[in-house]
């Protein structure tokens, strides 16, 4: 499969777990920080890295970083996943089921960080087994990596999504799809948005710390000073 240019896509990072691991060595141990990460646009692409380094800023850059190199394209049905599909990565199980349009993202802290984002706003989650982060991501990604849009499943069979789903069927999930990519788009502007302000805001907090306020202050005082010698005169 080919690799996915991340530069061309505007991906979220969100931090699932960072933890301090050692290495035995034959002077003693020798720790350093690991960090587990998720990246995605929110709008069908997904996926997950691991970092370690020395310092905990370091320690997540890497994990950016590898995270961007295994990046994976996940087919939504609108708001959700096109089927149900369980999946196990070492000794943990998680399993992904459609939801209906308001339901919500129902899972827990590492499925959602995966589910969101990907893009995924509604579904049904459940992790069995281990609840390790790392193998729960993982296991995540795998059953997202499963999933097949029904126009690649319509074309490996040699037919069309029509035959494939019903004519009612593909209606609504053509329908569904336009939903989302709307939902989607303003989503997006949102956050745009929100991250225009907060650099504005932070803009301003710099402005108003300006130096020169401050010569200002230390002029007046020098007044006072003077004020002081011409009353003692």
């Amino acid at each position: 499969m080919a690799r996915i240019d991340a530069s061309k896509l505007n991906l979220e990072e969100t931090v699932v777990e960072v933890s301090r691991v050692s290495k035995v060595v034959k002077g003693g141990r020798r720790f350093s920080i690991r960090a587990l990460v998720v990246v995605g646009d929110r709008n069908g692409f997904v996926g997950y890295g691991f970092g370690k380094a020395a310092e905990y800023t370091e320690a997540i850059r890497k994990a950016v970083e590898d995270a961007k190199k295994h990046l994976i394209e996940v087919p939504l049905s609108g708001t959700t996943i096109p089927y149900l599909v369980k999946t196990n990565f070492g000794a943990s199980e998680v399993l992904l089921k459609p939801a209906a349009p308001g339901t919500g993202v129902i899972a827990g802290g590492a499925v959602r960080a995966v589910m969101e984002a990907a893009g995924v706003r509604d579904i049904l989650t459940k992790t069995l087994g281990s609840t390790n982060k790392a193998n729960t991501v993982q296991a995540c990604v795998k059953a997202l990596r499963e999933l097949r849009s029904p126009d690649a499943e319509a074309a490996r069979r040699g037919k069309t999504v029509v035959e494939l789903l019903g004519k009612k069927r593909a209606e609504q999930m053509a329908a569904a799809t336009a939903a989302a990519a709307e939902q989607a788009a303003a989503a997006r502007a949102a956050r745009e948005e929100e991250a225009r302000e907060s650099r504005a805001a932070a803009a301003g907090r710099r402005g108003g710390g300006d130096r020169r306020g401050g010569g200002d202050r230390r002029g007046g005082g020098g007044e006072r000073r003077g004020g002081g010698g011409e009353r003692r005169r």
